[in-house]
């Protein structure tokens, strides 16, 4: 069976923003600079926190979304796949927000210098919902000019997009505020209801469960179908989509399947191996 992008082992806009965090040297390098390279946008960093450098090593590949889990213990959100390996020192504000803040000073107003487009960050709820997504809220309320903000029926673009996946739990509170730093991460049930894209941008369900097709051999043409309908009805409600559990193996499978997604103007790959999809997004011409 081929490997999916689940990792089974542990790898050892708009506002310039104020504040004192510390910026990072390779960060500083990339805000002298008037112009860095192409951001790859379509590219999505799955389980960002377990690779060397957390954050880094996707923007480093020019990654525009990536993915953190957070565990709330106590009042920290901790980063981490399971509890065994929670770690006091690995914060999501440590690891993810001060970082992604330095940056976007450093940057004039966007994570990458010279391009607007928000960088999505998206945050997988591990604990129960409700009470995590309220901490967490608390948290990206200190950050007020990063993050894209919905405020009384208005979508306030930010150089970041929070999107919040996991525990399904968080619905709740987040539907109830009229002011949030955060959207929700919707399934493809969420296409046949009236849930907005100002609520739900983003559309994320299991390659395996829609789809039997994992690169070895044709597309089947219903699935092709399948797969440009899910894409049309997303786009035509201003959504955007994400399939995870997709071969993430180097190779020919994983090469015609990620073809096929970026024929179909799927908006984020999900990959572990950076260097892979950059390298592959780059000779695709894709972003």
């Amino acid at each position: 069976m081929a490997l999916t992008t689940r990792r089974r082992v542990l790898t050892t806009l708009g506002a310039a923003l104020a504040g004192t965090v510390a910026l990072p040297a390779s960060s500083a390098l990339a805000g002298e600079q008037k112009h860095g390279p192409r951001p790859l946008w379509r590219a999505h960093a799955h389980n960002d926190y377990e690779h060397p450098r957390p954050l880094l090593d996707a923007l480093d590949h020019r990654f525009g979304s990536l993915e953190a889990d957070i565990f709330l213990v106590g009042d920290q959100l901790l980063v981490a796949h399971d509890p065994v390996d929670l770690d006091p020192a690995r914060t999501l504000e440590s690891l993810y927000l001060e970082p992604l803040a330095a940056r976007v000073r450093a940057n004039h107003g966007s994570v990458y210098r010279g391009y607007r487009g928000p960088l999505q960050l998206l945050i997988d709820i591990k604990t129960e919902g409700s009470s995590t997504y309220l901490e967490l809220d608390r948290h990206l309320r200190r950050y007020k000019h990063l993050f894209t903000t919905y405020a009384h029926g208005r979508v306030l673009p930010g150089p970041v997009t929070a999107v919040i996946s996991g525990d399904r739990a968080a619905r709740t509170p987040m539907e109830a505020q009229t002011v949030r730093r955060a959207f929700y991460d919707g399934r493809l049930a969420d296409l046949a209801t009236s849930a907005p894209a100002s609520f739900v941008p983003l559309i994320s369900d299991n390659w395996t469960l829609n789809f039997t097709w994992a690169g070895v051999g044709a597309f089947p043409d219903a699935e092709r179908q399948k797969l440009r309908s899910i894409i049309q009805a997303a786009h035509s409600r201003g959504q955007k989509v994400r399939f995870w559990a997709t071969p993430d193996v180097a190779g020919p499978a994983r090469d015609a399947l990620w073809t096929e997604l970026v024929a179909a103007d799927v908006d984020y790959i999900n990959t572990d191996d950076l260097a892979g999809l950059e390298a592959f997004l780059d000779a695709h011409r894709s972003t």
